[in-house]
């Protein structure tokens, strides 16, 4: 593939092997941080007949979960191919960022415009479209020489047409019509994309695109910890609240152990160790695809631990010994429960690798839901915590010897190993 054409207009440094992530990069991550933010909230405050979140607000928090994560996910396959802080990619990046700072700003009135002001749901949808169309229009000069990069933007760019379609014409509606064209919209985006095939993309670094990934990670792990904060900032401090602060950073630590221990280490080598279309198949299905229910776990995490923690505090008329209940109840246990079985999903997909520790521990957290609604929050809270705690200290006792081999013998065989 040759190298992007340079001039006057514009000069592009293509990405290496073993480039890692630029400082612009990460700024533009900070505008993702604030839309998790944004999310997190809107599903807090929307509640129902019952003052609670209900299965509606899980359900739009889902959806622009699934459209801001397009988003990002498209420019970080993008910054895969020339450097983000570079001439006419820095720009572009930087023109993005704006467009995505106003959609997380409009998050709120995604669905519903606050009267007053520009309408809330088309502001929303016309930022996302432009953001795609600067994402294109980048990527088009970048594959400026190679006929295959840009025959599969062809093919993409009818798929980005019709999700940013949807959702202007889903900015024009209310109520289940609404809710139907938003689920269209990510459809059209990640089935068309889906549809079209892998082998046209270019994936110029491994390390640089799991890299990447595992800065949102641990972003989203971030969003989960300003929860935890954010839910009782308004409440006297009393040994409920710090109580219930410890549990919740403890899961928070036990997911961040449960992804960069060694999940991730073995994912990269395995992406690194394969090239060309099936680098591309790989890096589609376990980080563009995979990925999303990590991030979307955690935040459905974030909701649970901010109304428990308000509890606690005996927000709203809520005290210690009241029980967590509906949505957010199966957003701190579901939540938590989705992320490792996507997890375990790319695990498999990477290296074929089994994990039936991270399924039970699963299915035991959805199992128990039902029951967490009948005990007080706090009980919740310590059992949440306690099956995470057992899950990691099974695989760090199971799978020791496993373990050190992964994390001190960075060039070691790594698709038999079958440890967490």
């Amino acid at each position: 593939m040759s190298e992007p054409r340079t001039g006057k207009r514009s000069k592009l440094e293509r990405v290496r092997e073993s480039s890692t992530a630029t400082t612009l990069e990460l700024f533009f991550d900070l505008v993702f941080v604030f839309a998790l933010t944004q999310v997190t909230a809107l599903m807090a405050e929307d509640t129902g007949d019952h003052g609670q979140p209900g299965g509606g607000a899980l359900l739009r928090g889902g959806l622009i979960m699934a459209v801001i994560w397009w988003c990002w996910v498209c420019y970080s396959w993008l910054s895969n191919q020339v450097k983000a802080d570079e001439g006419l990619a820095r720009t572009a990046m930087l023109g993005a960022m704006a467009a995505m700072f106003a959609i997380a700003i409009a998050i709120p009135e995604s669905f519903d415009d606050i009267p007053g002001g520009l309408d809330g749901p088309v502001v929303f949808a016309f930022c996302y479209l432009l953001v795609r169309v600067v994402h294109l229009v980048l990527f088009w000069i970048v594959a400026d020489g190679d006929a295959g990069l840009r025959a599969q933007l062809v093919r993409f760019a009818p798929t980005m047409v019709a999700g940013t379609v949807l959702l202007l014409v889903a900015a024009q509606t209310s109520g289940t019509a609404q809710l139907l064209l938003w689920l269209a919209a990510v459809v059209a985006d990640y089935g068309g994309t889906l549809v079209i095939g892998a082998r046209g993309w270019r994936l110029n670094s491994a390390s640089h695109f799991v890299e990447r990934h595992g800065l949102i990670v641990i972003i989203a792990l971030g969003e989960s910890i300003v929860a935890i904060g954010v839910g009782v900032n308004h409440l006297p401090i009393s040994w409920p609240i710090i109580g219930g602060a410890v549990l919740g950073l403890t899961t928070a630590a036990c997911l961040w152990w449960a992804y960069f221990d060694t999940h991730v280490m073995v994912a990269e080598r395995a992406l690194a160790a394969v090239s060309g279309h099936e680098r591309a198949r790989m890096a589609r299905a376990a980080f563009t695809y995979l990925h999303l229910p990590i991030v979307v776990g955690v935040v459905m995490l974030a909701l649970g631990l901010k109304k428990a923690l308000g509890y606690l505090g005996g927000a709203d008329g809520h005290s210690p010994a009241d029980h967590l209940h509906g949505a957010p109840l199966w957003a701190l246990f579901g939540g938590t429960a989705l992320y490792l079985l996507a997890q375990a999903a790319v695990s498999w997909r990477c290296n074929r690798m089994f994990k039936p520790h991270r399924l039970v521990a699963a299915a035991l957290l959805v199992g128990v839901t039902p029951l967490m609604g009948l005990v007080p929050v706090l009980v919740a809270l310590v059992v949440l915590t306690a099956v995470l705690v057992a899950l990691i200290a099974f695989e760090w006792v199971h799978y020791r010897a496993v373990r050190a081999e992964v994390r001190h013998a960075p060039h070691a065989g790594h698709g038999h190993a079958h440890q967490g």
